[in-house]
């Protein structure tokens, strides 16, 4: 696994985004391959961040240069696995939250919605500090527990 450092990269400030999507053909396998794939290419391109996931939904943050985090995304949005992709967040950050962390994958234990909610547009709802949050909050705990790496 690449260390990614948490702190300025070259001396320029982090960019994230934050964005959520609709699995299409949800199973562990799947799960699997994108997470090996995105463990590949994130540790190629420098970028670090955290996939929460089950069957309704993936929410996903990606750190890293501007440009090597929007060439990501770009692949995720022309991914086939991916349906009804949604940005969250879009910005310049002082530190990574998962710099040790290629993509740590975080099985729904940090999602804070239930699957009834997300059914109900709770996503169209929910403000950038809500999210963010979650994502801190599962950056915290990071340190201190066992993640699937």
């Amino acid at each position: 696994m690449k260390i990614i450092s948490k702190i300025t990269y070259l001396g320029h400030k982090p960019f994230q985004i934050i964005y959520a999507s609709q699995p299409f053909g949800y199973d562990s396998t799947l799960l699997s391959t994108i997470l090996e794939e995105s463990r590949r290419c994130n540790s190629r391109d420098s970028i670090s961040g955290a996939l929460v996931s089950r069957q309704d939904i993936y929410i996903q943050l990606l750190e890293g240069s501007m440009e090597a985090v929007d060439a990501a995304y770009g692949r995720i949005c022309r991914d086939d696995r991916h349906v009804g992709i949604k940005q969250f967040v879009r910005r310049r950050v002082s530190r990574r939250f998962f710099g040790k962390w290629a993509m740590l994958h975080d099985p729904e234990i940090s999602l804070i919605w239930s699957q009834q909610q997300i059914k109900d547009g709770v996503l169209a709802r929910i403000s950038q500090a809500e999210i963010i949050g979650m994502f801190k909050s599962i950056s915290i705990r990071s340190d201190l527990e066992n993640f699937d790496h």
